[in-house]
């Protein structure tokens, strides 16, 4: 099996933040699958479980603020008997421009809290993520603001086709792997 995690922040006031562009592809996916998740407290994640491919995938959010997620993330890998090479974590980058993605098999956070977090949980940097890019603010604009603030007009336009997009390299990081998935989806367009 397979673990497909979305970062985000829960609650309503953080919805269509920036930061929450990992909980949107997790639940475009859900949409795409027509799946319903289920509130799992042991985990303090929703969760919901799809096959692609033939192989078992659970999608999952987390309940928990972003920068503490690592906790449930450790929790579903260990409820599920997964291991770090069976996870991939969808998340925000400032560092791609909006509407790159780029999925790599791990390395260091780049400064993002929630990969901190996750990386100080499970104690390894190895683990699979999707960074979406949502570019950087304006000069003397403070990146926590930015990263918090819902997408511009102009990004709102293009926000489905970049999901799509996020959501198709999700499905092949399960149905034709990492290696294939990083020559696909890592190429600038």
């Amino acid at each position: 099996m397979k673990l497909i995690v979305g970062l985000g922040n829960p609650g309503k006031t953080y919805q269509g933040s920036r930061h929450n562009l990992g909980s949107l592809t997790v639940r475009t996916l859900i949409k795409r699958r027509k799946l319903t998740l289920k509130k799992d407290i042991r985990t303090l994640s929703l969760c919901g479980k799809i096959t692609l491919g033939g192989e078992r995938v659970m999608l999952a959010m987390p309940l928990v603020f972003m920068n503490v997620s690592g906790g449930a993330i450790k929790a579903l890998l260990k409820r599920n008997r997964l291991g770090l090479k069976d996870l991939l974590v969808v998340c925000d980058d400032l560092d791609l421009d909006f509407g790159r993605l780029k999925i790599k098999p791990g390395g260091s956070s780049g400064g993002h809290r929630g990969l901190d977090s996750i990386s100080q949980a499970v104690n390894s940097r190895e683990f699979t993520r999707l960074r979406l890019g949502i570019g950087r603010p304006r000069p003397n604009h403070q990146a926590a603001d930015y990263v918090l603030s819902c997408f511009s007009k102009e990004e709102q336009k293009q926000l489905k086709v970049v999901l799509e997009k996020a959501c198709d390299c999700c499905e092949s990081w399960v149905t034709q792997g990492l290696e294939k998935s990083m020559n696909i989806f890592n190429r600038r367009s």
